[in-house]
């Protein structure tokens, strides 16, 4: 199954909000027609309105793939919509949090092709990256589909079981929280040494973003990168002996990921 079945047999997306329409941006770009979607969304955005797109119609009788994206809160109202999809012939995307496969698996019906997705919010500027996972009625195919269909908004990874959402969400889910923390941490130690504020958060965001740039772009690993910066008794080398104390970053970084993880099983517990 590829995108040419997509374009003939239709793709419905239950909810569409930022990520949800940062997704239908790039596959309309990757020649999906608007005209093959259908948009089930009690509060459509007026981009979905003027797109030409199915909005809050009737679901396509047999639909390649439904993508649902709907906010935890509200998918025990919204799931149920998607009952006469279920039983194998149009393969489940979610790119809910929280919801487990087996929620779709009962809601839905006995073989029911579901592949799970956890993306993260820089999906909305196209640079997120996805972990998927699919239950036992899906196959290969399928998470080559939901890849080929996730990588309109980033990279995308392969789980081995599940149970490995929990730390993805701790890392790459919650991770750009921890990013942006460190933006704001890094300009306000730029305003304490004297720099105006505009003039510290634009080198704070800039210099967090061009070194990501870099790590993605570098054949080096980050360490290497990390070293190559490094001038014996320099201004760096300074500063790392505070990051790389043995009450520092790593350990920091340790027990952030942890509690989060940690959250993420409490909360389907």
């Amino acid at each position: 199954m590829g995108f040419d079945q997509i374009k003939t047999r239709g793709l419905v997306m239950l909810g569409c909000g930022k990520m949800g329409q940062a997704m239908l941006e790039g596959w309309l770009a990757r020649g999906i027609p608007a005209d093959s979607v259908t948009v089930i969304d009690p509060r459509p955005s007026d981009w979905v309105k003027a797109r030409g797109m199915h909005v809050n119609t009737e679901l396509p009788v047999d639909p390649a793939v439904a993508i649902v994206a709907v906010k935890p809160q509200f998918m025990g109202e919204a799931l149920p919509q998607l009952k006469p999809l279920g039983g194998g012939s149009c393969l489940i995307v979610s790119v809910a949090a929280g919801t487990p496969i087996a929620t779709f698996e009962t809601t839905l019906g006995a073989g029911t092709r579901v592949i799970r997705a956890m993306p993260n919010t820089p999906a909305a500027v196209g640079r997120g990256i996805t972990a998927i996972i699919g239950n036992a009625a899906s196959g290969p195919a399928d998470a080559d589909l939901a890849e080929a269909l996730l990588c309109a908004v980033g990279q995308v990874v392969r789980l081995d079981s599940e149970d490995q959402i929990d730390a993805v969400t701790g890392v790459s889910g919650s991770g750009p929280a921890y990013v942006f923390y460190m933006i704001d941490a890094l300009a306000a130690a730029a305003r304490a040494e004297g720099l105006p504020e505009e003039m510290a958060m634009q080198l704070a965001k800039a210099t967090v973003a061009g070194a990501g740039a870099l790590a993605e772009a570098a054949d080096d690993t980050p360490e290497q990168l990390r070293i190559n910066v490094t001038s014996p008794n320099g201004t760096t080398q300074a500063g790392l002996e505070v990051l790389m104390a043995e009450d520092g970053l790593m350990p920091l970084m340790r027990a952030t990921v942890a509690a989060a993880a940690g959250r993420s099983r409490e909360l389907k517990a």
